[in-house]
């Protein structure tokens, strides 16, 4: 590999790693306006994004996502669905299971404060060919992938 590809690969972590950052002040700007912490956001982004892949999430599966232990998880969902941002329900196929949905109020939130950021992301994608799109989803996705290895395999989050 020449030094050339090797400045490109580091320059693209480093703007990786700016894009994360950036990101993440958007998420602690809504985190703090609405009086979440980090974990909180990270829950109704994973409660959001099950829901978009026509799934439903039980609380174990929210413990996954955010990497969180039970009595945690349970701590957690009571705190979210006290301030209305979840509830609980049960799932229509089992009875004996419950899933978590957003509110209609923290989607509404959500939508008002990163809506407009959205719009600008897909804005932005215009001057992409359907082929250039491709590639930065691959690679985006296994960017994504590296990155939730090397969380597996550093300590959790909740101790």
């Amino acid at each position: 590999m020449s030094e050339d590809d090797v400045r490109v690969r580091q320059e693209l972590a480093l703007l990786l790693r700016r894009l994360t950052v950036e990101l993440d002040a958007v998420g602690q700007r809504f985190a703090q306006r609405h009086g979440l912490n980090r974990t909180d956001v990270r829950a109704l982004v994973a409660i959001m994004d099950a829901a978009r892949r026509g799934e439903e999430l039980t609380a174990g599966r929210l413990g996954e996502a955010v990497e969180l232990r039970s009595a945690s998880v349970t701590a957690l969902v009571d705190r979210l669905e006290k301030v209305g941002h979840v509830r609980r329900s049960r799932d229509t196929e089992d009875r004996r299971r419950v899933v978590l949905q957003m509110s209609d109020s923290a989607m509404a939130a959500g939508a008002e404060h990163f809506g407009g950021l959205a719009r600008d992301l897909t804005a932005a994608m215009e001057g992409y060919t359907p082929e250039e799109l491709a590639v930065v989803r691959r690679f985006l996705t296994e960017m994504t992938d590296v990155i939730v290895e090397h969380a597996r395999t550093t300590e959790p989050l909740d101790e």
